[in-house]
C-alpha cells in the first residue's frame, strides 16, 4: 500500500444472495486491485474443475490466503482508485456488523447497500438500512444489482427504487444515489452501462469516490475512556499513569481535565506513548498514558474530558434506541451487561416505550419484551452512574453494546438523559424495605441486650496498609468485651482491585453489593459488622450506605484516601503501630455511642 495514500473504510451490506461477494470480486478485478496473477489463477482452477468462473470465487481465494498468513495486506485493501484506497469491512452478519460498528473496532465511514432487482426489497434490506441509520452511517449508495436477470428493465429498477426510497425516508436516511448494475457482467460498476442507456447517472465507483472522509475527530471535544491505571512503585516513583486511547479531540500538557462520572479534576502533567519520546500533546486515535499534577483515584471505565469543553453526561438512567439480535428476547428487569467506551457494568431494561419491527417499520406500544431483530425505544437503568454522550452531540461515546450470556446480543445509541433517574440500588431498596417482614423484637430491644448500636464498619485504604490485620484485631477485642461482632472477610473474594485491572471491575461491583446485602442482615440482627475494602471510592461508599440502611456506615481510612466527597469518620496514620490504631478505632466507637456501657442503657 502506498504510504500516505488516503484510506476510507466502507461496508458492503445486503440481503443474502443479493450478490455481495460477486460485487466485491468484480470491483477488485476491474480496479486492478487483485494480487498479480490471482484472477488468472482462479479462472484456471475453475476450468480444471469444469466449473464456470464467478467473481465471487475471488473472495473465497483471498480469504483462504489470509487464513494462511499470505497477502494479508492486499486482501484487506480490497480495491483502490486514483483518489484513495478502500478497506471493505467484512460484515457477514448482523452481529459482526453491530459489534464492529458500536465498539469502534472497525468504523464504517460509508456504505454500499445491495438489492437484487429480481427479488426486490427483502427483510434484511430494511434491517441493514435501519442499522446504518442507527449507527450513524450517513453516506449510503443503494445499488440495484442483477439487472441482467430482469433484462435491464427500467420499470423494474424504478419500482425497487421507489419502494426503498419510501422506506429510507421513514427512518430519516437520504441515500446519496441509486445505481442499477449487473455485478456479474460488470455493467454500471466502473463505467456507464451500455445495456442501460436509459440511466444517465454516475457509476458506482464514481459515487464511491465522491464519499467524503469523516470530520477529523481531532476537532471534536476531547474524550478518552480510561482503560487502566498503572501505578509505579520502584525507586520512589509514585506516578499513576492513566491509560487509554483518545477517542476524539486532542490533549496538551497543562490542560485541566475532569473524569466522569466521579467528576474528579486535575491537570495533565505529562503525555507518554509506548516506545516513543515523551509528548507535549496528543490527538484522537493515539493510545497514551497521562500523568496528572494532582494524584487522584480514578477507575477503569471512567470517561476523561477537558474542563473547558462540552461535558459528557452521567447518570443512572438514560434513553436509548436499541437493535436486538439476541437468541432470547430482551426482557424487563433482567440483568445484562452494558459496554460503553471502556465502561462495563450491570444494566437493566427498565421501560419499553415503543418497539419497531425493522423489517416493516410496524410499531407496538404495548409490547413487554424486545424480540430478535426488533428496534426499541426504551429506558435503561444501571446500579452505578455511567458516563456517556448523546449521539446527537458526540457519536463515538454515545454508542453501546449489550452482553447477554457472554455474547454481544444487541447494540444501540443513547438519545437522551433521564434527569430524575434513580439507581437500580435505590429502586431495589424501596421494594426490599416495603416487603421486609419484621419480627416482634425491635432494634431498641437488641441495642439494650447487646449494649451496642449495630453498624457496618469499613476499614479502607491502599494495598498493604494492614487493613485486615486491624479489622481482625477489632473483632477479637470486641468479642472479648462480650460484644456481638462479626468480621466479614469478603475482601478475599476479589474485593481488592489489585493492580486496577479493568476485567476485575465486574467482580468488585458484585462483591460490594454482596457485602452491603449481608451486612444489612447482620446489622438488622443487632451485630457490629467489620470488613475491609481496598481504595473504597465515593460511588461504592454511597452504595454500601444505601444497602446498609437503616444501620449507619462507619468508614475508617488508613493512609492516603481514595474518597473525595464521601465523609471519612476517622483518618488513621499509616505509621501507627497496630495497638494504637486499634485504640483509636475503639475510642471512635465509644464517641459515636456504638459501644454502650451499662449505665448508658
Amino acid at each position: 500500500m502506498t504510504v500516505g495514500h488516503e484510506q476510507m473504510n466502507i461496508v458492503i451490506v445486503g440481503h443474502v444472495d443479493h450478490g455481495k461477494s460477486t460485487f466485491i470480486g468484480r470491483l477488485m478485478a476491474d480496479t486492478g486491485s487483485l494480487p498479480d496473477g490471482k484472477l488468472e489463477q482462479v479462472k484456471a482452477t475453475c476450468a480444471a474443475n469444469s466449473k464456470p468462473f464467478e467473481y465471487a470465487f475471488l473472495m473465497d481465494a483471498l480469504k483462504d490466503e489470509q487464513a494462511q498468513g499470505i497477502t494479508i495486506d492486499t486482501a484487506r485493501v480490497f480495491f483502490k482508485t486514483k483518489k484513495r484506497h478502500y478497506i471493505i469491512l467484512d460484515a457477514p452478519g448482523h452481529i459482526e456488523f453491530l459489534k464492529n460498528m458500536v465498539t469502534g473496532a472497525a468504523r464504517a465511514e460509508a456504505a454500499v447497500l445491495l438489492i437484487d432487482a429480481k427479488e426486490g426489497v427483502q427483510e434484511n434490506s430494511r434491517r441493514h438500512g435501519y442499522l446504518l441509520a442507527m449507527l450513524g452511517v450517513k453516506q449510503v449508495v443503494v445499488v440495484i444489482n442483477k439487472m441482467d436477470l430482469v433484462n435491464y428493465d427500467q420499470t423494474t429498477y424504478e419500482r425497487v427504487k421507489e419502494e426503498y426510497t419510501a422506506f429510507l425516508s421513514e427512518i430519516g436516511v437520504q441515500p446519496k444515489a441509486f445505481v442499477p448494475i449487473s455485478a456479474f457482467h460488470g455493467q454500471g460498476l466502473i463505467e456507464d452501462s451500455k445495456e442501460m442507456p436509459w440511466f444517465d447517472g454516475k457509476s458506482v465507483l464514481e459515487h464511491i469516490d465522491e464519499f467524503k472522509k469523516e470530520e477529523d475527530k481531532t476537532n471534536q471535544p476531547f474524550r478518552m475512556p480510561v482503560q487502566d491505571i498503572y501505578k509505579f512503585t520502584e525507586e520512589n516513583d509514585d506516578r499513576r499513569l492513566v491509560a487509554g486511547t483518545i477517542e476524539t479531540g486532542s490533549i496538551n500538557v497543562g490542560d485541566e481535565v475532569i473524569f466522569y462520572p466521579s467528576k474528579k479534576t486535575s491537570k495533565v502533567k505529562s503525555i507518554e506513548e509506548f516506545n516513543a519520546p515523551v509528548q507535549t500533546s496528543s490527538k484522537a486515535g493515539n493510545a497514551v498514558g497521562l500523568t496528572l499534577e494532582t494524584q487522584i483515584y480514578t477507575r477503569p471505565g471512567e470517561l476523561m474530558a477537558k474542563v473547558d469543553e462540552l461535558q459528557p453526561k452521567s447518570g443512572y438512567e438514560f434513553k436509548a434506541n436499541i437493535f436486538w439480535l439476541g437468541k432470547k428476547p430482551m426482557i424487563l428487569d433482567k440483568r445484562y451487561k452494558i459496554k460503553c467506551g471502556a465502561s462495563g457494568q450491570p444494566v437493566y431494561l427498565k421501560k419499553i416505550s415503543k418497539v419497531l419491527d425493522a423489517s416493516d417499520l410496524s410499531t407496538n406500544d404495548v409490547k413487554k419484551q424486545i424480540d430478535r431483530h426488533d428496534v426499541a425505544e426504551c429506558i435503561f437503568q444501571t446500579t452505578k452512574p455511567m458516563a456517556f454522550d448523546l449521539t446527537s452531540e458526540l457519536e463515538s461515546t454515545g454508542r453501546f453494546v449489550i452482553v447477554d450470556d457472554y455474547e454481544i446480543s444487541g447494540g444501540g445509541i443513547i438519545t437522551d438523559t433521564v434527569e430524575s433517574g434513580k439507581s437500580r440500588i435505590e429502586d431495589y431498596i424501596e421494594k426490599r424495605d416495603f416487603v421486609w417482614e419484621k419480627g416482634k423484637i425491635t432494634q431498641d430491644n437488641r441495642i439494650s441486650r447487646f449494649r451496642q448500636t449495630p453498624k457496618l464498619i469499613i476499614i479502607t485504604g491502599g494495598e498493604d496498609k494492614g487493613k485486615q490485620e486491624l479489622a481482625k484485631a477489632l473483632e477479637e477485642n470486641l468479642f472479648k468485651q462480650d460484644r456481638n461482632v462479626y468480621y466479614l472477610g469478603l475482601s478475599n473474594m476479589l474485593l481488592s482491585l489489585g493492580s486496577d485491572r479493568a476485567h476485575k471491575v465486574q467482580d468488585r461491583d458484585a462483591h460490594i453489593r454482596q457485602l452491603g446485602e449481608v451486612s444489612h442482615l447482620f446489622t438488622d440482627a443487632g451485630l457490629i459488622v467489620v470488613s475491609t475494602i481496598t481504595n473504597l471510592d465515593d460511588q461504592e461508599a454511597s452504595i454500601l450506605k444505601l444497602l446498609a440502611q437503616p444501620s449507619e456506615l462507619i468508614i475508617v481510612n488508613i493512609g492516603e484516601s481514595s474518597l473525595t466527597d464521601f465523609p471519612v469518620d476517622y483518618q488513621l496514620d499509616e505509621t501507627l503501630p497496630l495497638d494504637r490504631r486499634l485504640g483509636r478505632v475503639l475510642e471512635l466507637l465509644r464517641k459515636k455511642s456504638i459501644l454502650l456501657d451499662d449505665y448508658a442503657i
